[in-house]
This record gives C-alpha cells, sequence and structure tokens, in this order.
C-alpha cells in the first residue's frame, strides 16, 4: 500500500495569459500555492531519522523552495512569445525579476513547469519507492491546476 503527502510553498508572481477572452489578458498577479504530492512506501530502515515516513515534509520543502519559490517569488513570468509584455518589462530595467517561458503562463502550464522541476529531486536515501504523484497550483482559493504523470 502507497501512502501520500503533501508539502506547499506559496509565492506573489506575476503573468499575463495575452490571448484570454477577458480580464487575464491584462498584467496581475496572484498568490500561487505550489503543492507537491509525493507518493511511496514508508522508510522502514529503524533508528533513521525518516523512519515511518514517505519523504520528510522538511525536504520536500526545501526542494519546493530551492526549485520553485526562489525562482518565482516576486517575480513576472511572461512567455517568450509576448513581445507586447517583453517590451514593457524591459524598460523596467535588468533588475525587474522577469522569468520567460516556452508557454503561455497558465495555472495548467505553470503546474506542469512546476512538476518538471521538482520531480528529479524526490528522491529516497533509504531505498523505499517513492514519486512525485502530482504538483497541484493553486491561483486563488477557489482555483487550482494540476499536473500528473
Amino acid at each position: 500500500m502507497k501512502t501520500t503527502i503533501r508539502r506547499w510553498v506559496e509565492t506573489d508572481t506575476g503573468h499575463r495569459i495575452p490571448n484570454h477572452k477577458v480580464k487575464c489578458c491584462n498584467l496581475h498577479g496572484h498568490r500561487y500555492r505550489w503543492e507537491a504530492e509525493v507518493e511511496g512506501d514508508t522508510v522502514t530502515e529503524e533508528g533513521v531519522s525518516d523512519e515511518g515516513m514517505v519523504i520528510d515534509f522538511a525536504d520536500i520543502n526545501r526542494i519546493l523552495t530551492e526549485h520553485v519559490h526562489d525562482v518565482i517569488d516576486h517575480a513576472f513570468v511572461v512567455w517568450e512569445g509576448d513581445e507586447t509584455t517583453l517590451r514593457a518589462l524591459k524598460e523596467m530595467g535588468p533588475e525587474h525579476h522577469t522569468v520567460m517561458v516556452p508557454f503561455i503562463p497558465t495555472a495548467e502550464n505553470l503546474a506542469r513547469w512546476a512538476f518538471e522541476q521538482v520531480a528529479p529531486h524526490i528522491k529516497s536515501i533509504y531505498g523505499n519507492s517513492m514519486r512525485l504523484a502530482a504538483m497541484h497550483v493553486w491561483e486563488t482559493p477557489k482555483s487550482c491546476a494540476t499536473y500528473r504523470i
């Protein structure tokens, strides 16, 4: 039987959906919640720090912080094809935290991006089976996109 655990970090991040039919075509931001769902077997090695855990929540937090939070917190995520926004962001100067991506930064696409950033770092040092099962990206308290393979 597998156990599933979740841990999240939050960021304040801006974006724009350039071809959106209403409000999201404007520059705006969200308080995103990046939630990693890890599935696996609990550690059975006696006497180790992670005994009885799939993975320590602190380890997931460190991975999320390094590979998601620190990359896009207080940044503006922009699709590399959005020339209008790229011109505007260039005016902000080189110190502006702009993250250019090869996709339109919808919650769905950001969930996949985050999954790809985090998945390679979810590894066991105790030999228990585990994997990143899903990334849930909460764009608002009522709107969430999930990417899983």
